[in-house]
């Protein structure tokens, strides 16, 4: 456990912060906080802020559980903070982290580990607002955020390009779009626990993954086992090809038109949702853990070195 070899018993849950993601973090941190206490561990919740590094220097806990969704707590940069702090904590390293929200360069670790992925370009905004790109359809999103955040789908009969919000990045990805089913696989340590197939009455947005009733969710998804099957080899490839620690998730798109052809791996997410409605929860205890059980492991998973 990093530098000790004690059972932690103070716990510093990271949430909130100044993402995108903000609303969702908070929710994921709330429930965590809440769990641990169950478990007997001293908990404090810290709103992570520009005097994060005072914060934690006052607190000194024996773990940092990592509760941050989206830029900054997601993507390397608050990991390098508690590595230089010497502080352990849960979830994925900077590097790891780093590549996993870098959708661009994460499909280049996926393409040399020999995984399927969609193809797509890095476009200025204006470029993809002045005319098609690729021939539709095709998506566009950031290229560094997650949970969907600014996702549009540009259909096949559309005329015109998109209209991008301004809180867009000036640098987009585009990706081929692929019909079909939504499939994602989490990998808690070095297991794939079970595939969940997302199902929606429209586009698998932000409001149909945290809205109560935005998706169902069919755990285990009911799904063909060579399918089954290659979700949870491929979660488990991804995981290890970019050095994921504690739980990540890997999200595909299946078109079952092509058979095992027809999946890819879309990405994969160093810091899953821990919500009511979040994805990893609900796996964790298709495969026989709890809620309370998926963070003790966490926080007995902590470390630094990550």
């Amino acid at each position: 456990m990093g530098q000790s070899s004690r059972t932690p018993r103070t716990v510093a849950v990271l949430m909130g912060g100044p993402s995108a993601e903000r609303e969702v973090s908070l929710s994921s941190g709330r429930e965590c906080a809440a769990a641990l206490r169950g478990q007997g561990y001293e908990v404090t919740e810290l709103d992570a802020g520009p005097d994060l590094c005072a914060q934690l220097s006052a607190l000194s806990p024996d773990v940092v559980f990592n509760a941050l969704h989206g830029r900054w707590g997601e993507d390397g940069c608050v990991q390098g903070l508690l590595e230089w702090m010497g502080l352990p904590y849960t979830h994925s390293g900077v590097l790891a982290s780093a590549l996993a929200m870098d959708k661009q360069r994460s499909k280049a670790v996926f393409r040399l580990n020999g995984l399927p992925v969609v193809d797509s370009l890095i476009c200025a905004k204006s470029d993809v607002m002045a005319a098609h790109v690729m021939a539709p359809p095709y998506v566009v999103k950031p290229n560094n955020e997650g949970s969907s955040v600014g996702v549009y789908l540009v259909h096949e009969a559309a005329n015109a390009p998109p209209r991008l919000s301004p809180e867009m990045p000036d640098q987009v990805m585009v990706e081929t779009f692929v019909p079909g089913r939504e499939l994602t696989t989490t990998v808690m340590g070095d297991r794939a626990l079970t595939v969940t197939d997302i199902l929606t009455d429209g586009w698998y947005d932000y409001n149909a993954k945290y809205k109560p009733g935005g998706s169902r969710h069919v755990v285990p998804a009911d799904i063909p086992a060579r399918i089954f099957d290659l979700c949870m080899e491929y979660a488990l490839r991804a995981h290890r090809a970019l050095g994921c620690r504690g739980v990540s998730r890997t999200d595909f798109r299946w078109d079952e038109s092509r058979g095992a052809d027809g999946l890819y791996l879309l990405e994969t997410n160093t810091q899953p949702g821990m919500t009511p409605t979040s994805l990893s929860p609900e796996q964790a205890v298709a495969a026989g853990l709890d809620f309370a059980a998926l963070c003790h492991w966490l926080v007995e998973d902590a470390s630094c070195n990550r």
